[in-house]
């Protein structure tokens, strides 16, 4: 196998850097010596990614969290926005949240890592495609992995991205929560799936939901499954902050779904766009924050391949 691990050493807040020497040790163990690569800063993975793919590299090994993972996704887009044909996924966790890994049960194991990442079957991933609008008002194309929401999300993205991460990912999204509860103020919102309205109405947050966590450990979509080629849209409505609250215990349980004020729809096709001239209704993607409202969101059915 051609194996190629591609590292964040800036992940975990220098966690990854440190797991270097290890994880070469536990891949060579299993028989397969890799190459290694560092990523220099925002949107390297990516570029390291489609070096991967030029290269025939059977599988790259991702060290790093749900950014250096959003991060890579984008190398598997054409730039049509067309999916390409790439290595498989491994993955070594080592960031601040971790969510994407929790849908697979995933443990911060290297040596466990090293096994799954060369023993497993490969297994089809969706791959979602996101059309929304940047920070200076251009339309562009991004892809997501885990799952992309607006409302809330958002704003707790741009906060918790500019804050130390030294305590922890549970910690950090849990006060950066509370700091954007304090500041948030519900926005009102259409969504259409599959072209039916679902929603119109002012909401606290609305998850498009590949995988099942987001937000440090909160388990928003507990049906979603990253393979059946739908994404999951789980909204809550117009609550109060007392309200949200009192919910979010049920949402890190994933206990959620049939609380007043949650509503769920599942299709292949989610469209969404702020009901209010002017409002700026900011996007979560994979724990970044690429832009804001107008979106469209789909999902490429099995364009990748998980060794996990």
């Amino acid at each position: 196998m051609h194996l190629r691990v591609i590292l964040n050493p800036t992940a975990g807040s220098g966690g990854a850097a440190r797991k270097r020497s290890v994880i070469i040790a536990a891949l060579t163990r299993q028989g397969v010596p890799p190459e290694v690569r560092e990523t220099k800063g925002p949107g390297d993975a990516g570029r390291l990614i489609r070096e991967a793919r030029r290269d025939g590299v059977d599988c790259a090994v991702l060290v790093g969290g749900d950014g250096t993972l959003n991060d890579a996704a984008q190398g598997y887009l054409e730039p049509d926005g067309t999916v390409a044909a790439g290595p498989a996924l491994g993955l070594v966790p080592s960031g601040t949240g971790g969510d994407f890994r929790r849908t697979f049960g995933l443990t911060d194991s290297i040596e466990a890592a090293a096994e799954r990442i060369l023993l497993s079957s490969p297994r089809p991933l969706d791959l979602g495609l996101l059309s929304l609008t940047s920070h200076d008002g251009q339309r562009v194309q991004r892809a997501f992995l885990n799952i992309t929401s607006f409302g809330i999300g958002g704003l707790t993205d741009r906060i918790v991205n500019s804050s130390p991460k030294w305590m922890g990912g549970k910690a950090a999204f849990f006060l950066g929560t509370l700091r954007a509860m304090a500041v948030y103020r519900n926005q009102p919102v259409r969504v259409r799936v599959d072209g039916e309205l679902v929603l119109e109405s002012p909401i606290f947050n609305v998850a498009l939901a590949n995988g099942r966590y987001f937000g440090g450990g909160m388990m928003i979509a507990p049906d979603a499954d990253p393979s059946d080629g739908l994404l999951d849209v789980v909204a809550l409505g117009d609550m109060s902050k007392l309200e949200s609250a009192l919910l979010s215990q049920h949402v890190y349980e994933g206990k959620h779904l049939d609380r007043t004020g949650v509503s769920v729809a599942r299709g292949k096709v989610v469209e969404a766009e702020p009901l209010a001239a002017g409002t700026e209704v900011l996007v979560d993607m994979d724990g970044e924050t690429p832009g804001r409202l107008p979106l469209r969101a789909e999902l490429a059915p099995g364009a990748l391949r998980l060794r996990a």
